[in-house]
């Protein structure tokens, strides 16, 4: 279904020009199943991860793995500045839980108690973020898998009926 998408797409000479000129290797535009949900698996796996520039952590483990890197550093943005609190609290109390230690009480949204309180923090939330980053995205990565899949199946059974 996706690739039908985008072979209606007219190719844009801008952007096959800059492709071209920064010499961007195509396995990294590619679109295919194994592409797509490597790109969202990587995507998501930085995405939960609380630090800074994750964005450039994406692209630095681009000379490693092949994936798609639009749709992996689109995919990092779940953790916006409007999800970032919710997703970090998250990660927090369950790194709580996991650790078995006490949350902190009368959390406050400022600077100062965050680094009064950050050796208390960083712990529980490194902690709680293992099992969003790994297992939301390996979820995420089979789940593509199986959708593609599904979809060229039934594809295939409609041209066989249609022929």
């Amino acid at each position: 279904m996706i690739r039908k998408i985008f072979k209606k797409k007219q190719s844009n000479g801008k952007i096959k020009a800059f492709i071209n000129k920064y010499k961007i290797p195509r396995e990294y535009l590619s679109i295919n199943r194994k592409s797509i949900a490597k790109g969202v698996f990587i995507g998501l796996f930085w995405g939960f991860i609380p630090m800074p520039m994750q964005m450039l952590a994406v692209l630095a483990i681009t000379p490693f793995l092949k994936f798609n890197l639009p749709i992996a550093l689109t995919v990092v943005w779940l953790s916006n500045p409007i999800t970032m609190p919710f997703m970090y609290y998250m990660e927090y109390q369950t790194g709580v839980m996991l650790l078995g230690s006490e949350s902190l009480e009368d959390i406050e949204l400022s600077l100062d108690w965050f680094s009064n309180n950050w050796d208390k923090i960083i712990t529980p939330l490194y902690v709680g973020t293992i099992p969003y980053s790994l297992g939301v995205s390996s979820i995420i990565y089979f789940i593509i898998n199986k959708l593609w899949i599904d979809s060229v199946k039934k594809e295939k059974s409609y041209r066989k009926k249609d022929s």
